[in-house]
């Protein structure tokens, strides 16, 4: 009697989701609503990159809008994103046009270049600060950004793989946030599915 009742209990057990799981599809939710940070990536191609592959990162040096400000932060964020899966990264220390980050990779040995171009953010009020600047109430809210990555073959300049990754802040991660601070987790992940490590 005691055998089957203990039988059960460690086969209902078994059943049970793991909490790392649990963790997972409980912020997934959350993300899913609003109240997380969200990010969605979409690939042109399932191209897969040998874990010794050099890769040449750079930004495209047109802005995303007139009023916004020239910074280098998408190749920042890639680079330090790349970093954990490939060992042979180096990136752009400023923004340039595509003709110039081919060269630049093609004349540091890189294998590929992943070029990448911020298409459209929006920083919304998130701090006193920023209120006290704007006060402005349709300029509340969360954070959105979308990125476009190109991986391009630096021998023949052949177009291997393209993504766009759309962000979106949440409502309990708003505070002190820019789009670009949204970057970190869908870069990793696309990092992660170039090496098929997803």
């Amino acid at each position: 009697m005691y055998r089957a009742i203990g039988l059960g209990v460690l086969l209902s057990l078994g059943g049970c989701m793991a909490v790392s799981d649990m963790v997972e599809a409980t912020r997934e939710q959350f993300a899913d609503v609003g109240l997380l940070d969200h990010s969605q990536t979409q690939r042109g191609a399932s191209r897969r990159l040998q874990a010794d592959s050099f890769i040449y990162i750079a930004q495209d040096d047109y802005p995303a809008s007139p009023d916004a400000v020239r910074s280098n932060a998408l190749a920042d964020e890639a680079y330090r994103s790349f970093t954990e899966y490939f060992p042979q990264v180096r990136r752009a220390e400023a923004p340039l046009s595509l003709q110039q980050a081919l060269v630049r990779a093609q004349s540091a040995g890189a294998h590929y270049l992943l070029f990448g171009r911020v298409a459209g953010e929006d920083d919304r009020i998130g701090t006193l600060i920023e209120w006290e600047d704007q006060q402005s109430l349709d300029r509340l809210g969360v954070d959105r950004g979308v990125v476009q990555l190109l991986l391009i073959e630096t021998a023949t300049r052949f177009p291997v793989d393209a993504a766009r990754i759309t962000t979106r802040g949440g409502l309990l991660t708003l505070y002190e946030t820019r789009p670009q601070d949204l970057l970190g987790a869908p870069l990793r992940q696309y990092a992660r599915s170039l090496r098929g490590l997803n």
